[in-house]
Formats: C-alpha cells, sequence, structure tokens
C-alpha cells in the first residue's frame, strides 16, 4: 500500500491522504492511530500496545510499516511540549480536526442521507482461524487506555485543549471493535468499592445546534453504555449557553459528540469553545454532520423504541435537533460496541427542561451536594447522607435526584406518603429492604441483553451465559418483591405492586426454565461463576453440549487428581486454586515453624509467596489448563446458540424488565430516605408559598459533629423574601446558608429535612454565590470570579429562584464593593426569588429604609474574659436574631486573637475610627416609611392567610386579632420614629 495513497478505494473510512484506509482487510488494524499525521516513534508506541492487547491482523494484510508512516509525516520542526515531539502542524487537539472532510448533509437536510450512512459496514468479519476474535471494544478501554485520541495527554495538559477523537464516521480514526461484557454488580452499599464504580462514566452524549436563524436551539441524545435509555432533550438556550452546561455536568460524560462543522480549526463555534473549556476531561469526537439527520432519527425510534413509550414519537415528531442527535448517537454507538439494539429494545424518553429544578455545577460543588470540597474520598456530602442504597440503580437514581430536584408538589408528596408508611409499618421496611438488596444491576443487565453483537467472540458468549443467569436471579425476586409490597396503602407503592402483576415476568421466567437448569444461579467466585454458566443449560437439549461438558469435567478431575498425585510424591500440603487470571494452579499453604528447608522442586514453576503461602504451576498442569480453556470454548459456543435462540423467543416480552428496574432503584431510593431519617429527628416538609424552617440544622455538619449543631429559625415569604444577614467572621453565616439550600433540595427529592417543622416553596432554580478563590485555569482574580458568578445569577434568576449570596464585593476596595453590593440588591428585589445575602458590609443594611421586603439578620455573639490574658474574648453562639450585628470592629478583633503584634492592631484600630467618622453616613427611617411598612407588613400576612391557612374558624379569628394588635403596635412605634435630619 502506498504511504500517499487512500488505501483500497473502496472503503469509506480513509484516515487522510498519508494514512491507510481502516478496513481490516485493507491492513489499517491500529485502531488507537492517534491522529492522521503520525511519526515514527508513535506508530511504533502504537504497535506495541496493539501487541499488548492481542488484536488479530489479517494475513493478507501486510502491516504498516514505521518508514512509510513515518515518512509521510511532515519534516517541518518539532517543539517538545512533554514526554514526545508535536508536530507543529498539529499544535492543540482541535486542530486535529483540521482534516474531516467537508460534508453536504446536514440538519433539516433530507437529500441523500435519509437512508442511513451508507459508508458504515453494517457487521464485521470474525478473525480468521477461529469463530471467536477476542477484540476488546473501545468503551471498555477509552478510560483505561494511557494514551489519548487526537493529541498525547501532556499535549492536552500543557495547551488545555480538548481530546478530540477522529473516527471512521468523520473519516478520522480506524475502526474500533469489539464487544463490551458488563458484569451487573450485586450486594451494593454506600461503603463499598462498588459505589464508586455505580458512577463511573459511562454516558455517550450527542449534542447538536441549529445554525442561522435558528442559533441557540440546541438538541441532545444521551445514552447510559449501562443502562438502555436513551434521553432526547431540545430546548432554546441563551448566549452563555447555560442550560447546555448544566445539563452535561449532571450527566457527567464519558465521551461528548459534535459535528465536524462545529469545531473547524479557527472558526469553531461557541458553543463547542465553551463545552470544550467546561469539560477538558472529556473525549471528544467529531463525527461528519451528515450523519446528524433527523429523518434517520425517527425511523430509529420507530424500530428500537418499545411499545410502552412509543407516545414519545408524538412528542420529539417536530423536534428536529434532537432527532438529528439522535441518529448521530445510535450510529456512533453501534460503531464502537460492534452491536446493534434488537428491534423494540430501547426505552426512548423526551425531557424538557421545565420538569426539574436547575442547580448549576458551580452551585452543587459550593453546597457539596455530590464531591467534599476538603477531601474528595470522604462521604461528607448531601449525597453520603442520604445514601443508604443496597443497589447500584438506586444509587444512580439518588444521585440524579440529587442533581435536578422535583418541581411538581403532586409527586413529591407522593414519595413522602411512601416514605412516611415506611417508618410507620417496621415489618414492610425491612422486609423490602431484604428482599431488594438482593437484586443485581438490573438497569446494566438490560443493556447487555438487549443489544445483539455483530461479532461472535468468546467475550460476547460469556457475557450473554452470565447475564442470562443474572436475569433468572432478577425474575426470581419478583414474587419475593410483590409479597413485601402486598399490605401496602400508599399510591405509588401501589402502583408498584401492580406493576409487579405483569404476567410477562412469569412468561419469560418459563421460558428461560425449559432451557435453563433450575439451580443455574448467581453465586459469588469466579470459579463458582463458571461452573454456572459451563451447566448453565439443560442436559439433553443439544448432544454435543452433554459430550464437550463431560469433557470438561474430566479435565477438571485430571487436575485435582494430578495435584493429589503431586502432594504425596513430595509430601507437601498442596491444594487446587483456581483465579480467573491463572486459571488453575497450586497453593501451599505453610506454618512458619514447618516451612521446607530446601527449595521447592524442580518442576514447579512461576512460584509467588505471600506471607506463608505459596502459589505455583506446573508445566503439564498449564497444558492442561489450555485444554480446559478449549473445552469451555467449545461449551461457550455451543450454550450461546441455544442462549441466542431463547432470547430471540423472550425479546418480545423484555418490556416488563423496564419496568421492573425503575420499580427497585426507586423503592431502593425510598428506602435509604426512610433510613437515614430513622438515624436523626427529621420532620416531613409542607409545600406551600413560604420558606418557614422552625429549629433546622445543617444535615452534613451533623454527621460530621460529636455533637448536634445548633438550630435555627428560617421565615422568608413573598411580604419578606431578601435577608441580608450580618455576623463577625466564623459566626456561621456560610453554613446557615448551605443550610437552607440543602434543606431545600432534600425537601424537593421526596425526604424528611432536619427541622422540628418546614414549610417550603417550590424553586425553580438554586444559585450561590460562595467561593472566594480565584481561578488559575481561567486567568480569573478572586474579583473577576465573583463577578462572572454574580452575572450568571443575574441573567438566570426568575421569581421562583432560591439564591444564595456570601459576601459579595469584598474582592475590590470597600467604596466600590459596597456600591456593586448595593445595585445588586436593588436588582434583585425587583423579583419575587427568595434571597439570602450575607455581608460585612453593615451600610448595606440600612436598605431596608427603601425596601419593605427587606429583613436584616444577624448572628449574635458574647464577650467573655480572658483570665489568662486578661483580655475580651469572643463566644461564637451560631444563633440568628432579628436586626442588624451591633458587634463593631469584629475584625480587628479577630486579627487581635491571631497573634497580630499589638502596635499593629493599635494602629488599625485608630485608623478605623477615623475613616468611620468621615464616610458612614447614618440613614434613619421617617414616620411615613414606618406607617408604610407597617401597612405592607399586614397586607401581605392577609394574602399568605387566605392562600394557605388550614385554621379552624376559632383559631382563624384568634390569629387575625393577633394581627390587627401587632399592626397596632407598629403604627404608634413609628409615630414615635423622630424624622430624618441633615447633618
Amino acid at each position: 500500500m502506498k504511504g500517499t495513497g487512500a488505501g483500497c478505494g473502496k472503503c469509506p473510512f480513509r484516515v487522510c491522504a498519508c494514512a491507510p484506509c481502516s478496513r481490516s482487510s485493507c491492513g489499517a488494524h491500529f485502531r488507537h492511530l492517534p491522529a492522521a499525521h503520525r511519526d515514527a516513534e508513535e506508530l511504533h508506541a502504537c504497535r506495541l500496545e496493539m501487541q499488548r492487547s492481542n488484536v488479530s491482523t489479517t494475513p493478507s494484510a501486510p502491516a504498516v510499516s514505521s518508514s512509510s508512516s513515518g515518512g509521510a509525516a511532515p519534516q517541518g520542526p518539532h517543539h517538545f511540549l512533554g514526554p514526545r515531539a508535536i508536530s507543529p502542524s498539529r499544535p492543540s487537539a482541535r486542530a486535529s480536526t483540521s482534516s474531516l472532510p467537508g460534508s453536504s448533509g446536514a440538519v433539516g437536510d433530507r437529500s441523500g442521507s435519509s437512508s442511513g450512512c451508507p459508508g458504515l459496514p453494517e457487521s464485521y468479519p470474525p478473525a480468521p482461524g477461529s469463530h471467536f476474535g477476542n477484540k476488546r471494544s473501545y468503551a471498555a478501554n477509552v478510560v483505561t487506555s494511557n494514551f489519548t485520541f487526537g493529541t498525547s495527554s501532556s499535549s492536552a495538559q500543557e495547551t488545555h485543549c480538548p481530546q478530540v477523537l477522529k473516527t471512521p464516521l468523520s473519516a478520522g480514526n480506524p475502526q474500533r471493535s469489539g464487544y463490551r461484557s458488563w458484569t451487573p454488580q450485586m450486594g451494593h452499599s454506600a461503603t463499598s468499592s462498588s459505589a464508586v464504580s455505580a458512577h463511573s462514566p459511562s454516558v455517550i452524549v450527542a449534542v447538536v445546534e441549529g445554525r442561522g436563524l435558528a442559533r441557540g436551539e440546541i438538541g441532545m441524545a444521551s445514552i447510559d453504555l449501562k443502562c438502555p435509555q436513551i434521553i432526547l432533550s431540545q430546548f432554546a438556550d441563551n448566549t452563555t449557553y447555560t442550560k447546555v452546561i448544566t445539563k452535561l455536568k449532571i450527566l457527567s460524560p464519558l465521551e461528548i459528540i459534535m459535528s465536524n462543522t462545529a469545531c473547524v480549526v479557527g472558526n469553531s463555534t461557541k458553543l463547542f469553545t465553551l463545552i470544550t473549556e467546561n469539560f477538558k476531561n472529556v473525549n471528544f469526537t467529531t463525527i461528519q454532520r451528515k450523519y446528524f439527520n433527523e429523518t434517520k432519527g425517527l425511523e430509529y425510534i420507530e424500530q428500537l423504541c418499545i411499545a410502552e413509550f412509543s407516545t414519545v414519537l408524538l412528542e420529539v415528531q417536530s423536534k428536529y435537533y434532537c432527532l438529528a442527535a439522535l441518529a448521530a448517537l445510535l450510529k456512533y454507538v453501534e460503531f464502537i460496541q460492534n452491536s446493534v439494539y434488537a428491534p423494540k429494545s430501547l426505552k426512548i424518553c423526551f425531557q424538557g427542561s421545565e420538569q426539574t429544578a436547575m442547580i448549576d455545577s458551580a452551585s452543587a460543588q459550593n453546597l457539596e451536594l455530590l464531591i467534599n470540597n476538603q477531601d474528595s474520598r470522604n462521604n461528607h456530602t448531601l449525597f453520603g447522607v442520604l445514601n443508604y442504597t443496597k443497589t447500584p440503580g438506586g444509587s444512580r437514581r439518588l444521585r440524579s435526584n440529587i442533581l435536578e430536584p422535583l418541581v411538581d408538589i403532586e409527586t413529591i408528596n407522593m414519595r413522602l406518603d411512601c416514605v412516611q408508611e415506611l417508618l410507620q409499618e417496621e415489618e414492610l421496611f425491612f422486609g423490602l429492604q431484604s428482599v431488594i438488596s438482593k437484586f443485581l444491576d438490573t438497569e446494566q443487565l438490560l443493556s447487555v441483553l438487549v443489544q445483539i453483537p455483530k461479532q461472535d467472540t468468546v467475550n460476547a458468549a460469556e457475557s450473554k451465559i452470565t447475564n442470562l443467569i443474572y436475569l433468572k436471579h432478577t425474575l426470581e425476586l419478583v414474587d419475593p418483591l410483590k409479597i413485601a409490597l402486598k399490605n401496602c396503602t400508599t399510591p405509588l407503592l401501589r402502583a408498584y405492586y401492580g406493576s409487579l402483576e405483569d404476567t410477562r415476568f412469569g412468561i419469560i421466567l418459563e421460558k428461560i426454565k425449559t432451557v435453563i437448569n433450575d439451580d443455574a444461579r448467581y453465586m459469588k467466585g469466579c470459579l463458582n461463576m463458571r461452573t454456572q454458566k459451563c451447566y448453565a443449560v439443560r442436559s439433553n437439549i443439544n448432544e454435543f453440549l452433554d459430550i464437550a461438558r463431560r469433557t470438561y469435567t474430566e479435565i477438571v478431575d485430571d487436575i485435582a487428581g494430578m495435584i493429589s498425585q503431586l502432594a504425596e510424591k513430595y509430601n507437601l500440603p498442596l491444594r487446587t486454586s483456581f483465579s480467573s487470571a491463572r486459571g488453575f494452579f497450586i497453593q501451599m499453604t505453610t506454618d512458619y515453624a514447618v516451612l521446607p528447608s530446601d527449595p521447592l522442586p524442580s518442576e514447579f514453576i512461576k512460584i509467588s509467596k505471600v506471607k506463608n503461602s505459596y502459589s505455583f504451576t506446573s508445566t503439564d498442569l498449564i497444558k492442561m489448563n489450555e485444554r480446559c480453556q478449549e473445552s469451555l470454548r467449545e461449551i461457550y459456543h455451543m450454550t450461546y446458540m441455544v442462549v441466542c435462540k431463547l432470547l430471540s423467543e423472550i425479546y418480545e416480552h423484555v418490556h416488563c424488565l423496564y419496568k421492573l428496574s425503575d420499580t427497585v432503584s426507586m423503592l431502593d431510593m425510598l428506602l435509604s430516605f426512610a433510613h437515614a431519617c430513622t438515624l436523626s429527628d427529621y420532620v416531613r416538609p409542607e409545600f406551600t408559598d413560604t420558606l418557614a424552617i422552625k429549629q433546622g440544622w445543617h444535615p452534613i455538619l451533623e454527621k460530621i459533629s460529636v455533637e448536634k449543631p445548633v438550630a435555627n429559625n428560617t421565615y422568608i415569604t413573598e411580604g419578606s423574601n431578601f435577608l441580608i444577614i450580618t455576623g463577625p467572621n466564623m459566626s456561621g453565616k456560610s453554613t446557615y446558608l448551605k443550610q437552607i439550600a440543602l434543606c431545600q433540595i432534600m425537601a424537593q427529592i421526596g425526604s424528611y429535612v432536619p427541622a422540628e417543622y418546614s414549610s417550603f416553596r417550590i424553586a425553580e432554580q438554586i444559585f450561590t454565590r460562595i467561593s472566594t478563590d480565584d481561578d488559575i485555569e481561567t486567568n480569573s482574580s478572586t474579583f473577576m470570579k465573583e463577578m462572572k458568578e454574580i452575572a450568571y445569577i443575574l441573567h438566570n434568576a426568575n421569581d421562583k429562584s432560591l439564591i444564595l449570596i456570601d459576601e459579595l464585593g469584598r474582592g475590590t476596595n470597600t467604596e466600590e464593593g459596597i456600591g456593586i453590593c448595593y445595585a445588586v440588591c436593588e436588582y434583585l428585589l425587583n423579583l419575587k426569588a427568595f434571597t439570602l445575602f450575607a455581608t460585612h458590609f453593615l451600610e448595606l443594611c440600612h436598605i431596608d429604609a427603601l425596601y419593605p421586603n427587606v429583613e436584616n439578620m444577624h448572628f449574635e455573639v458574647e464577650h467573655v474574659k480572658n483570665t489568662s490574658r486578661n483580655k475580651e474574648a469572643i463566644l461564637y453562639t451560631y444563633k440568628l436574631s432579628k436586626g442588624l450585628t451591633e458587634e463593631k470592629n469584629y475584625g480587628l478583633k479577630a486579627a487581635e486573637v491571631s497573634s497580630l503584634p499589638p502596635s499593629i492592631v493599635l494602629d488599625a484600630k485608630e485608623i478605623s475610627t477615623q475613616i468611620t467618622g468621615q464616610i458612614l453616613q447614618k440613614q434613619r427611617s421617617t414616620p411615613e416609611m414606618e406607617k408604610q411598612r407597617a401597612v405592607y407588613h399586614l397586607a401581605t400576612r392577609l394574602v399568605q392567610t387566605a392562600r394557605n391557612s388550614q385554621l379552624d374558624p376559632d383559631s382563624l379569628r384568634m390569629y387575625l386579632s393577633n394581627l390587627k394588635k401587632k399592626y397596632e403596635e407598629d403604627l404608634s412605634r413609628a409615630e414615635q420614629v423622630p424624622g430624618k435630619t441633615e447633618e
């Protein structure tokens, strides 16, 4: 093959003018080739990696030599940016898209592309010499591989550029084939290692944006490789692309797919630039725009969507952009997984942006919803507080709910009813928990079952057999789950009980039992599971399979017999052991007192020692292991044929497993909420138009502290929707702000909250401005970062938002800081959003003279005498009280405690007194202002009573009488206020 040719001329998957085509029949077996241009060193490293991966090469196609590829590489000087040289013609990852060919196809262009992707082969030939190849899929390697696609890892760090992958779909990277073998998890707990793997990235997202007048209209499609569910979204976004970034942060993708026209070097779109800046550690893949075809997307839904969810067709028929994203996503997933989805097997749903509350990624980080800011490894987060789930599916659902709380009151109350019943009915709680803990990862199991591999490999066969056993195990738990739910009374639990009465569960189980042995079940231990897979299919179904199993049994017996003979021959305590990596091997455990003085016999090889345990093998045992593996391959092959036939019969009934998966994960999450309540005194929240919390405390702080945190009250209504909170440093302002947000989120996901009483208004958005760190990566100072965050809030906040701002404007001088704070406050006061504003600028507190919906609150401190140093010290009470703080110069007092030289502290006090006397002008309210405030507060309380009151007539009469008395007291107090005087 010529170094400058275009391959065989028939293959559509050409890399570029200087590389061979990527079809295996054309000899380009380097499926990990990172870029179109490679020098000799890179190609040599790639070849070594391929040899380690055991990727078979077609004999008729010789390997590409280093010299041919190296000769085609650019000859200019190289700049050293790390472990290897990067060509100046490829300065960054984005530059790698420059070789992408143009495409006439586009979203909305149905000509020439509605028939699919003619260039993409629908099947891949197996490796010669065997009916089983042994290729690992890209999805299996993309995280663990040491080198990246499109750029080296070092260059990505040095130039801060994304890792752009080029695939055959973009005419940029050779074929990556194989089949991913997933193993569902069981016995999951919040502290186990599976809790980590349950949230490891496995989501692939396709994003497309309209062009021309439609710019800003975004289409998204995402699929979790562990769960056969596709989520479609289409929405209009502003120029900051806030919704796109937030949705992607929530999905935490493994890979993002975009059109090659969106990331042309020197002319990339703003959306692509923003996404790559925010997702530096995520792989990007560009594919030709013609694959973003909405007609093909609609065809995919008609072919693959299960009947129960087919109404999604009506929702998305006119949503061209999410359909286009779906077409590109499915074509790409089929390519990298080397498998297709079975007809009518996928759950496809459309998710609008208005169904859940929006929490931006910065707020999620500030509030420590999922990751602790001090130590990412510990579970001192809201997720850690609530996570007592038993299955990976329940853990994933809890995570997504925390990041996207509900906004529908009816749905929230249905969840709260369930939690209440679980707390009241002890038998129901423990019965459900016992059954749920036995479930495997149902979503992941379903994902493997609905995929049909294009290539029959050993891994594919073994995976299908294993997962059929897991499916049998799962279906056998349906009846125990029904029994546990039998006597429940709440509507949601009754609905889940009803979904379990689906007759298809029994039909699938009966079909499985006609082929699979009754005693085949999920077992821990690789040897136990191997035995289960070998003898899963009943005898007398396939005569050759029975013979192969007898052969396998004889080989295993021979291995055990041989090791027994060796033990007798050498008089050593040998025993047979097994591991998935080594197969059968010999193990010997001895006491230190009776260790053999002579070395082990020479026929024992590959000896390893751990403490007083020896592991080794022999040449004969290695040969017998090879015979055993060959026998296993034959067993798996014949079992796979039987299993495939069985699966083809049950595909039409597989839809009920989606209901089961949803039921198990939701029940697991609700049980987790109930479990968290049993460990602390949480209370059921109510939903009104008022945020009222009586004696609430911080849920994460409670988990960390030895003693229960100090509880505080909160009261915010439309009439007083803006709280200014003051107090000395370390008095508890930031903790209090976070506490309010965490309680709000807990209430909106259906959990009880840490308080004696709580009432919440549904928040459609939760914003925080808490962090004061600078950001080196974006070249932002502390003040610039503050301004960017507050600008984001001002652009996106609405009347239903909850806004928490902590110490704004302290990154600049005092006068400018006060000015910015005052302007921001006035802007937010025009909204009906609930705002809590913590500040050290006491001048800001006087804004309540102009705006009656402002309330001043402060954290109290006490002064105690320090006898040892004969000085006054501050005692923090962490109690919130009305009014502004009376503490003066508390910053100087904190400085004094920090052992600053006394002379400096004294000078600072004098200078502070002089400056305060010059610039601080007291604002006083007039009697008229106070009267207006009294009328305003009376009116808002009357409106609130009319909306939410559930009092009986006598109690209501008493409440109104007290309200009248308070109004009269406020009026008399207003008359005593002296008029404002000019100084």
